[in-house]
């Protein structure tokens, strides 16, 4: 069978054509999976483990044909973002800022992988705020899941590391490794408060009994460094009835 094509919404609009390119079910997901860099068809497949091996391949196929994706010659089986593609990062960070809002408590066999964790950090970073703070290296382990979070001035580069870590180019960091090291076990739930919790002042002990962390390497002021460098302001439902307010259209 081939590639079902998207529905067009008959509207001559930017969204519409957006959302008949990338609005089907799963494409976001790849491309925010993508964003990492090159990845192999079992890679993703592995990342986003309940979608059908069919779907997956159509929605590849659907993304290629619409410039989003295309293959990589030198990785076998392996996809990457075209330049159009790229673009749609800041949609995708958007997203993902946005759904915190309505993230809530983890489900039953809702699982956290490497890419998304590292979109997650990508959304959240502050460049104005790491700025002015030390070189220092965020080493996090969620639900199995492990990423090295380098942050030097305004930079930020995340890499999966651990067992089954997807092998990676060198980091784009300049800067050598930093002596500031932070190393975190967090649970999924306990990762979203680590971003979200408003109290920058709030002990080590206290963090750690709040939230449900354990904290492997450092002390409080790294812990307090990791909460000006990444934040997540929620969306509350207010909040969002105002914005769509003054955004309507009379």
């Amino acid at each position: 069978m081939g590639t079902r094509v998207a529905r067009g919404f008959g509207q001559y609009s930017g969204v519409a054509r957006a959302v008949e390119r990338v609005g089907e079910r799963w494409a976001l997901l790849i491309v925010r999976d993508l964003l990492a860099g090159a990845r192999r068809y079992s890679d993703l497949k592995q990342s986003l483990p309940r979608i059908p091996t069919n779907i997956l391949s159509d929605r590849l196929k659907e993304l290629q044909e619409a410039g989003v994706v295309r293959r990589v010659p030198i990785v076998r089986g392996g996809y990457e973002l075209t330049e159009a593609g790229l673009a749609l990062a800041p949609a995708v960070l958007a997203l993902e800022r946005w759904g915190w809002s309505a993230l809530g408590e983890p489900a039953e066999g809702e699982v956290v992988s490497a890419d998304a964790l590292a979109v997650s950090l990508h959304a959240a970073f502050r460049p104005d705020a790491a700025a002015s703070l030390p070189p220092t290296e965020y080493v996090l382990h969620v639900a199995g899941t492990s990423l090295s979070a380098m942050v030097a001035g305004g930079g930020l580069d995340v890499v999966p590391i651990g067992p089954g870590a997807l092998p990676q180019p060198h980091r784009r960091t300049a800067t050598a490794a930093p002596a500031d090291v932070l190393e975190l076990v967090v649970e999924p739930g306990a990762f979203r408060d680590l971003l979200t919790d408003a109290s920058a002042a709030t002990s080590l002990r206290a963090a750690a009994a709040d939230i449900g962390m354990t904290v492997l390497a450092g002390g409080p002021g790294l812990v307090d460094r990791f909460r000006r460098t990444f934040r997540i302001e929620p969306v509350a439902p207010d909040d969002a009835a105002g914005a769509a307010g003054e955004a309507s259209v009379a």
